[in-house]
């Protein structure tokens, strides 16, 4: 997934959701990105809270959050930046659960 595809930060969620969900989990895939939804994942899949991958979506989170209040300003150099680290957080993600696969 490129830079390009991480300015729409919808479709970015769904690679990312794509991406861990790839796994089958205990009891429920992870269906949000909020802060809430991660919460309740570990919850139900009892996640180590403390793990790599929970402080990656965790990550992706806020950044998803930045770039949802900053929806107007996709032109902006902090706009740009966030969306690649989007971007390097998704392949971090990607890495992770190819690790623990």
């Amino acid at each position: 997934m490129g830079n390009n595809e991480f300015n729409n930060r919808v479709e970015a969620q769904r690679a990312i959701l794509k991406v861990v969900n790839e796994r089958p989990w205990e009891s429920e895939p992870l269906l949000s990105l909020s802060r809430k939804g991660i919460d309740r994942w570990i919850r139900a899949n009892r996640v180590d809270a403390n793990s790599r991958l929970v402080r990656l979506l965790l990550d992706v989170s806020a950044g998803l959050f930045f770039l949802a209040n900053r929806s107007q300003d996709q032109v902006s150099d902090e706009y740009r930046t966030k969306s690649e680290q989007m971007a390097a957080l998704y392949q971090e993600i990607r890495s992770e659960m190819a690790f623990q696969a």
